[in-house]
């Protein structure tokens, strides 16, 4: 591994860090507000909920479609640039859903603030690449993957303080304004060199080792199989929630509380795996199989289980995203913008499927087979994870396995 030498890390790297993390929160989050706020939203514009479910679904379909194009771009614009178009964006989208007259220019809305997300995770990819210390990789991706968490924390305090009293619309109006706020920080991801650093040389796809090639799709495919049934329980956690029995407001509360124990799990993960870098890929795949035993709870329908399933699908289940990075990080250093594609083209395809597949089965099936289904997903995710690992530490032949597998944090199964 060898990074140009103005691209070691600044002494300074975790204001420009954090402010990637809040970005990569603010970008993700209107998906999540508009799936939060669905019931006043589809009584409003008079929606259904399988088309407001295709309106998040849309959201996120074009978050995954723009990623390669994103993976690209984020080089060229350089990180500032990369991260604070897409808060301006969303911004610019949640006024536009707070004013829509129809679910039509909501729905325009959502494909718009998708598109724009699909920059923030190459670009916060490339930055800790660069700027973070190497013993802190793992909590710098944890940080930035914490983002998924804190996206459904807003959310979850607009519906528990501000919907009621004062209406969705005024609460997406906060929310933009958060967005807003978030933007005008991004120049603090500057690199203090007086011009970008160069990306480096990037080394031809063909001569990435087949095993490499396969275990980032392997991985991407378990993301996009973990992430379907843990978004689902988060787009619709208000609504599942009182199905229950739970009053809306307390549901917003919980939301809120199941999203702080969200960033709370993946920045302790992230500096547990700095420790510990061999243990990585079988942590990923523990907390993916727990996320998929919390599905499994809520399945059950009681509000014992329902509260014990929420806290296992928030933080197992939602806390591998910064430790998926981080080995995806380690496994192709020279090319920091194709991990964070590999991890955000299989977050946002599983998000893509979940609010309209989820909702279809709980229509046709019923609750409890719907949450089944996304738990035997989630269950087949965890197997993938250390077979692509497998895979790549096998046809990688390093000079030195051991020293390899603890520097790609690829620990091979058993």
């Amino acid at each position: 591994m060898s990074l140009p030498t103005r691209t070691v890390a600044a002494a300074r790297p975790w204001p420009a860090i954090t402010v990637s993390a809040l970005t990569a929160t603010v970008t993700v989050m209107p998906g999540f507000a508009v799936g939060a706020m669905a019931t006043p939203i589809a009584a409003d514009l008079r929606m259904s909920t399988a088309a407001l479910g295709l309106a998040m679904s849309a959201c996120y379909a074009a978050s995954a479609l723009c990623s390669g194009l994103a993976r690209h771009l984020a080089v060229r614009l350089g990180t500032p640039l990369a991260l604070a178009l897409p808060a301006l964006v969303t911004a610019i989208t949640l006024t536009a859903v707070a004013t829509a007259p129809n679910g039509v220019v909501l729905a325009a809305a959502l494909v718009v603030a998708g598109a724009g997300n699909s920059l923030v995770q190459p670009a916060a990819a490339r930055l800790i690449a660069a700027r973070a210390p190497a013993h802190r990789r793992a909590l710098a991706s944890g940080m930035v993957g914490a983002a998924l968490g804190a996206a459904s924390l807003i959310p979850g305090l607009l519906v528990a303080f501000v919907v009621g009293p004062y209406g969705w619309r005024t609460a997406m109006l906060i929310a933009a304004l958060t967005a807003l706020i978030t933007a005008a920080l991004t120049p603090l991801t500057r690199h203090p060199a007086s011009r970008p650093a160069p990306a480096g040389p990037a080394r031809p796809r063909a001569e990435r080792p087949r095993g490499v090639r396969t275990a980032l799709i392997l991985w991407a495919a378990a993301a996009a199989l973990s992430a379907a049934g843990n978004n689902a329980a988060a787009t619709y956690f208000v609504q599942l929630a009182t199905e229950v029995g739970f009053a809306a407001a307390t549901a917003g509360t919980l939301l809120t509380i199941g999203a702080i124990l969200a960033v709370a799990v993946r920045l302790a993960a992230g500096a547990a795996a700095d420790r510990a870098p061999r243990s990585v890929v079988t942590t990923v795949a523990v907390m993916m199989a727990l996320g998929g035993a919390g599905l499994a709870l809520i399945a059950l329908g009681s509000p014992a289980s329902f509260l014990i399933g929420t806290a296992l699908v928030f933080t197992a289940g939602w806390g591998w995203t910064g430790l998926l990075l981080t080995t995806a990080l380690r496994l192709v250093p020279d090319h920091a913008e194709t991990a964070g594609h590999t991890v955000q083209v299989g977050v946002f395809t599983g998000a893509t499927v979940a609010p309209y597949a989820f909702g279809a089965l709980t229509s046709t099936l019923g609750f409890a087979e719907a949450a089944l289904a996304a738990a035997a997903a989630a269950m087949t995710a965890a197997v993938l994870i250390p077979l692509g690992a497998a895979l790549a530490n096998r046809q990688a032949k390093p000079a030195d396995p051991a020293e390899d597998m603890a520097e790609r944090g690829c620990a091979s199964p058993g």
